[in-house]
């Protein structure tokens, strides 16, 4: 029986399995959680209603229009449900890298909002972003200075992007970039299926005097249609303890920095 302290890390490990198995069952999977068959069905309709499965009669099956095709964008409540517990593990790691008076800015992925739900130890910070998530969650400490940038509201990922949150981002100077991607390789580098998105987050890049990338092992060895940055433009990496060893080393040889969590 596996148990999970929240019922987002249960829909995560549920999402995950159905894409893995193709399908579950509701009786399995309330033996499995430890959980009733109620809450089974209930963690179904939710993950239903984000269109992440499909329902059928006693379980569930696999949404084929939500597969992780890396040329496809996924809404970012499809983002929030995978590998949440590897991202809530690598959001508290980077919050360790910020010092109280940094100016830090956060990238609109889902692992980045993990590092904004971790700032409680902290009293001065400035705090830019263009994900509107982000700036919500820095709104609940009532003592940073927030801004969110201006731009082309992206729907899918919750964010501002294009010329005006370009033009914003090249008003100020930051200590940290906190950058969450789509897909990453040695190679090929940092990428994205948005060319919008890649395009705003190589202006971050330039306005930051440490750049560190976040993002779980399931996005290594990865290449999405927009390229963003070379690995070389990274100070430091952040990712969980399924990162190749080859890929570490690698890293190491670009002068990259690399920090892993265990789940």
């Amino acid at each position: 029986m596996t148990i999970y302290d929240s019922a987002q890390g249960r829909r995560s490990a549920i999402l995950q399995q159905v894409r893995r198995d193709s399908s579950v069952n509701v009786s399995e999977l309330s033996k499995q959680f430890g959980v009733s068959e109620v809450t089974i069905r209930k963690d179904l309709r939710i993950l239903k209603g984000r269109k992440l499965l499909v329902r059928v009669h006693g379980g569930a099956i696999v949404n084929t229009r939500a597969t992780t095709d890396e040329s496809e964008e996924h809404h970012i409540n499809f983002k929030l449900l995978v590998n949440a517990r590897e991202k809530e593990a690598i959001g508290r790691a980077a919050a360790a890298h910020i010092k109280d008076g940094d100016t830090i800015l956060l990238d609109s992925g889902t692992t980045t909002l993990q590092i904004a739900k971790n700032l409680d130890r902290f009293h001065d910070l400035t705090i830019i972003t263009n994900s509107v998530n982000a700036m919500l969650e820095a709104l609940k400490y009532k003592r940073f200075k927030v801004i969110l940038l201006g731009g082309t509201m992206r729907e899918s990922s919750n964010s501002t992007v294009g010329p005006l949150a370009e033009s914003n981002l090249k008003l100020f100077y930051c200590d940290k970039l906190f950058l969450g991607v789509d897909s990453f390789s040695v190679e090929a580098g940092l990428s994205t299926p948005s060319v919008e998105e890649a395009s705003t987050n190589q202006v971050m890049i330039s306005r930051a005097r440490e750049v560190i990338a976040v993002f779980d092992s399931s996005k290594i060895n990865r290449r999405a249609f927009a390229f963003i940055a070379s690995a070389d433009k990274i100070d430091t990496v952040i990712t969980d303890n399924h990162l190749p060893a080859s890929v570490r080393s690698q890293l190491k040889s670009l002068k990259v920095n690399v920090e892993t969590v265990t789940v």
